[in-house]
């Protein structure tokens, strides 16, 4: 059972709506540090290539989504755009709810994601206001059912058309080496959740899942990799004649795929000669918003003591 006075906050990375709103976008992503001109243009360029970038429209949705199927209230906010999520508590908080449980839409938990988002909801809430933060998901099975209904007709679809087994390389964005070194659970989790949505495909033979990380920060010393660039060289000297990118680390489309996969990966795989090919984002699938639905429902019964 649900507990009254009970409401879901989804909290998310953000986007700014047009290539103007980069600065101001950029100036929040850095916590006000100046950013340098190179990169605000490189920024405002792949925006300005993508268009509007969908990550608000569609995260709008999933809480819309997820609100319908639940019955209770869900609110959505943003660390770094609007709607900026200390607006949203405060919001919350005057509409009364009492008991609050976070979601981040990023399921692998690192400081740099999902510590930030909870920093920034804990910092508004209320004394008195319960509150509950699922702190990652990367390896719900409702999830993990999610991403592979997405990947299996692909897999199959490329493997005819390839004649042959085709290789994926799942995908999740990189974080600074020096979060990993410190002891951040990111790197394995989202290691964990390519391993278990690669389990679900029949016919997929493990030596063809690779990983790699991408969309590396355009800011000083190292970050995770591989790099996708260098899985696809790979992939390409072991004779394939063509991948599928499955990003399993974002839930929705915004730049990073729209660009980085779908315009950057694409390109550096067709000069390598490969066909290419990525599996559709989650967004509001059936499949996932039952999962995010799940995820919720099973967490507001079981921390707020009401047993469903």
């Amino acid at each position: 059972m649900i507990p009254p006075n009970a409401a879901v906050l989804l909290l998310a990375h953000g986007s700014p709506q047009s290539p103007d709103d980069v600065p101001e976008f950029m100036k929040h992503i850095t916590g006000g540090r100046p950013v340098p001109d190179a990169v605000l243009e490189e920024v405002r360029h792949r925006y300005s290539l993508v268009g509007r970038s969908p990550l608000t429209e569609i995260t709008l949705a999933q809480g819309d989504s997820v609100r319908r199927e639940l019955g209770v209230p869900v609110y959505v906010g943003m660390r770094n755009w609007k709607p900026f999520i200390a607006e949203v508590v405060h919001q919350m908080m005057a509409d009364g709810v009492e008991r609050v449980l976070g979601i981040c839409l990023a399921p692998q938990n690192s400081s740099t994601s999902v510590g930030l988002y909870r920093s920034a909801m804990m910092a508004q809430m209320k004394p008195g206001i319960e509150v509950d933060f699922v702190d990652a998901w990367h390896n719900h099975p409702l999830l993990i059912k999610a991403f592979a209904e997405k990947l299996g007709p692909l897999w199959k679809k490329a493997s005819d058309e390839l004649g042959a087994p085709a290789p994926v390389i799942f995908t999740a964005h990189s974080v600074p080496t020096r979060t990993i070194q410190a002891g951040d659970p990111y790197e394995q989790q989202a290691k964990e959740t390519a391993r278990l949505v690669g389990e679900q495909i029949a016919g997929l033979p493990p030596e063809l899942c690779h990983f790699a990380f991408q969309s590396q920060g355009m800011s000083g010393g190292p970050w995770l990799g591989p790099t996708v660039e260098s899985v696809i060289l790979k992939v390409r000297q072991q004779g394939h004649a063509g991948v599928i990118i499955a990003p399993i680390g974002f839930l929705c489309d915004h730049v990073e795929v729209l660009y980085d996969v779908d315009m950057g990966f694409k390109q550096f795989a067709a000069e390598q000669g490969l066909k290419f090919w990525r599996t559709e984002s989650l967004n509001t699938s059936p499949a996932f918003i039952t999962a995010l639905a799940t995820l919720a429902s099973q967490r507001l019964a079981a921390a707020f003591g009401q047993p469903a």
